[in-house]
């Protein structure tokens, strides 16, 4: 997905002292025509979490016949996009000639590095029906000495995730090593990412084995020391803490973080970096057209005014 520097930001609320979560951030939504994307990272109270610096969630959206989304051929560098889905399905093309597509409970993570172009459609024949849609995009930050690696895309199917199923949880490890289990997707920072499906009354420990962690309440109702969080809510948890996530009602959310980033970033449009000047640079490239081509489509968002 792209990004506009307007109304970006997620709003923190700051609620009493709790022993557990730090911060509690709001998403602002915006609806891009029938299509209504919630952004929770970067946001006023806070910028990342571990390596994530953008976190989108995109739906849930039933596209009538003919309608879809259609983002054309666009930027990034520095940063790794992943794409995680519940329900639908986005056909996922890029410069390296990546095409194909991404379903519920795949993983797209592309590396762009010193520099990528890629495009997310809905399929001509998915258009032609309508369907839903209903997703998590996130942006990972590169370590400063991986900002100008070379770019790449990995494409991890369901079946290859780890999973564990008990006492009334369904987990999934997108990214990383939690509960004893471990994903095959490689990072180039310390990160985790899971997908937790809970029953009502079921909990779900969540380790202080690193420093920044976070849940993203997708359904349902959670409780944590004592407060209830209900969907649509990031919850930044303080450090050093285990924490447990208890549902009151059948829930979903993400659990996402990691070790702490080697300093700040900047974010321009699609664009991270540790240095500024580095983000002028990828502006004048594109706006030159000296980016890499997506292989057969002549299509392209201009650099934004």
């Amino acid at each position: 997905m792209t990004r506009s520097d307007r109304d970006l930001h997620g709003d923190a609320d700051r609620l009493e002292p709790n022993a557990a979560v730090e911060t509690v951030i709001v998403p602002r939504a915006r609806d891009l025509g029938g299509f209504e994307v919630r952004r929770a990272l970067p946001a006023i109270g806070r910028r990342m979490v571990g390596p994530f610096v953008f976190l989108d969630q995109m739906g849930p959206a039933e596209f009538i016949t003919g309608q879809g989304i259609d983002v054309r051929p666009h930027p990034h560098i520095g940063l790794a996009t992943v794409t995680y889905l519940y329900e639908g399905e986005i056909i996922h093309r890029d410069s390296l000639g990546s095409d194909l597509p991404i379903r519920p409970g795949d993983v797209n993570w592309m590396t762009a590095g010193r520099g990528i172009t890629h495009s997310e459609r809905t399929s001509p024949a998915l258009k032609a029906s309508g369907g839903p849609l209903f997703g998590i995009q996130s942006w990972v930050a590169l370590p400063k000495a991986h900002e100008e690696t070379a770019p790449a895309f990995v494409h991890v199917g369901k079946g290859d995730l780890p999973a564990l199923e008990a006492e009334g949880k369904k987990v999934r490890v997108i990214a990383g090593s939690l509960w004893g289990i471990t994903s095959p997707v490689e990072t180039l920072h310390e990160t985790i990412y899971a997908d937790a499906i809970l029953a009502a009354g079921a909990s779900l420990p969540i380790p202080a084995t690193h420093e920044e962690r976070a849940i993203y309440t997708l359904s349902g109702m959670v409780t944590i020391a004592g407060d209830a969080f209900g969907p649509g809510r990031l919850l930044v948890f303080r450090p050093g803490d285990a924490i447990t996530v208890t549902a009151t009602e059948d829930s979903r959310l993400l659990v996402l973080g990691g070790e702490p980033m080697d300093g700040p970033r900047h974010i321009w449009w699609n664009f991270v970096s540790s240095d500024k000047d580095r983000i002028e640079a990828a502006k004048a490239a594109w706006k030159a057209g000296a980016f890499p081509k997506v292989p057969g489509d002549g299509e392209f968002i201009p650099l934004p005014d």
